[in-house]
């Protein structure tokens, strides 16, 4: 298993799991009809850097890494991790969030910032608190679950030094 930078021909493996997330509307704030060259531009051409996750060739999972804010909030950034419902429970999410971590200091980045964690995410809440992350903050019903309705949003950080 490796994890990797991405490039553009790694879409067409990208593609599935990212429309799969999508179009479940549960964790993601992205167009549930999102279209392929839609979810092209936002997870590899807008982030600063979009890694996948490598199996034998199969990519199982990606996360992008991209500076949160401009300015005087540039040493923060953001990223997002999605993981193949195939391959969900096997450590995956750990292993790039812990690499994304190591990237973005690389980078000279000081901090992390999850902008819009769902609070029924409650998987990848538990992650990201035994990662270090701290919930910072809460969106009262500001994230719109297709089952739940309005349900709150988390915004969740962590300093990286």
């Amino acid at each position: 298993m490796n994890i990797r930078e991405a490039s553009n021909r790694d879409f067409e493996q990208i593609w599935p799991i990212f429309r799969e997330i999508a179009v479940g509307g549960d964790t993601y704030a992205y167009p549930t009809d999102i279209s392929k060259a839609q979810a092209l531009k936002v997870w590899l051409e807008v982030p600063r850097e979009t890694y996948v996750f490598e199996d034998d060739g199969q990519i199982l999972g990606t996360y992008y890494l991209k500076t949160n804010q401009s300015g005087p909030g540039d040493h923060v950034c953001n990223c997002g991790y999605m993981v193949s419902s195939a391959a969900r429970g096997r450590g995956l999410a750990t292993a790039m969030c812990e690499h994304s971590q190591d990237v973005a200091k690389g980078l000279g980045y000081k901090a992390m910032q999850f902008n819009l964690v769902a609070s029924s995410n409650e998987v990848a809440v538990r992650l990201w608190v035994k990662l270090g992350f701290e919930i910072v903050g809460r969106l009262p019903k500001a994230f719109r679950h297709p089952g739940k309705g309005y349900i709150d949003a988390l915004i969740m950080y962590k300093w990286l030094e």
